[in-house]
Order: C-alpha cells, then structure tokens, then sequence
C-alpha cells in the first residue's frame, strides 16, 4: 500500500461540509483506504488576501499498487471539478475564494519534477497550514531530503492560536 498525504481547504460557507464530503468521495474511489484525519486548521489566505479565511485539513490515504501519483491526482482533481471548483483564467486569482482544494502532498515516498504532478508538492514547504495538520498525523513521515514537518515549521514564520 502506498501512504497519500493530502491537504483539503475551502474558505465557504459550508466549509466543514465541503472538506467531509471530499474525504468520502476519496475514500469511495475503488482501492483507496481512509487513514488518519487531521483537525481542521482555520487559516488566514495566502497571496490573495481579499477573501473568506480557509478551513485546512491533512488526511492520509491508502491506495493499493494499482493508483499512480499521476492517476489519483487527476482522480482527485475529477473530484474537485465535481464538488464544483472553478479556476478562475485571472493568473491573479489563482489563489482566490474556493469550494474545494485538493492538493496531493506526498504519495508514498515518490519525488517527481513533473509539470502535472510535482512531488512533493512545490509549496508545501512554504505552507504551515500544510505542514502543522501533516504533523499532528504524521510526525515522522520525511518529505524533503529527509526532513520532518517538524524541521521545515521550525523555518517558517506563522502564528497558531
């Protein structure tokens, strides 16, 4: 079995909702388990600030040997496109308001500088509301050179309440 890591976000109304209803969808995908599910983090946005705070959350999946990284991420984004997100064509807005995100953080141990499917995620380094529900279900998984959630937040500036 290969371990998924993914961050869910959506800065809603119905945030809860949207986040549960995209780990059931997940977890109804044919040969994928639900794993640990992380609190969800309220978090101000990134970029474009001129929006609703988000609600963040990290969850881990099991996928057996048939799913690749590239065909569950295009599954996950076939889910996104269901729950109804629409990417604005606005380069600006690339950041902006959102009914789901669903962005695959790790798969397995895999590490790829594929345009379509980057791993581990190009940002995630960068992203404390990533990185702190990683942590809480996953304390010890290695994402960048052998580092630790722990080891990339102690790099970062943010604020927890």
């Amino acid at each position: 079995m290969i371990t998924a890591y993914l961050c869910l976000g959506s800065n809603t109304d119905d945030a809860a909702h949207c986040l549960r209803d995209a780990g059931e969808r997940i977890a109804a995908l044919p040969n994928v388990t639900p794993g640990a599910f992380s609190s969800i983090y309220f978090t101000e946005p990134q970029d474009y600030v001129n929006q609703p705070w988000f609600q963040n959350q990290v969850v881990a999946f099991f996928c057996d040997a048939r799913w690749t990284a590239v065909i569950f991420l295009k599954a996950l984004l076939h889910i996104e496109l269901e729950m109804g997100r629409q990417r604005s064509p606005d380069p600006a807005l690339r950041f902006g308001p959102r009914r789901i995100d669903i962005d695959l953080l790790l798969f397995g141990s895999e590490s790829s500088a594929d345009s379509f499917c980057t791993l581990p995620h190009p940002r995630l380094h960068k992203r404390a509301f990533a990185l702190l529900p990683l942590r809480e279900i996953a304390p010890d998984v290695t994402i960048f050179s052998g580092k630790t959630s722990t080891d990339l937040l102690a790099q970062l500036e943010y604020h927890l309440e």
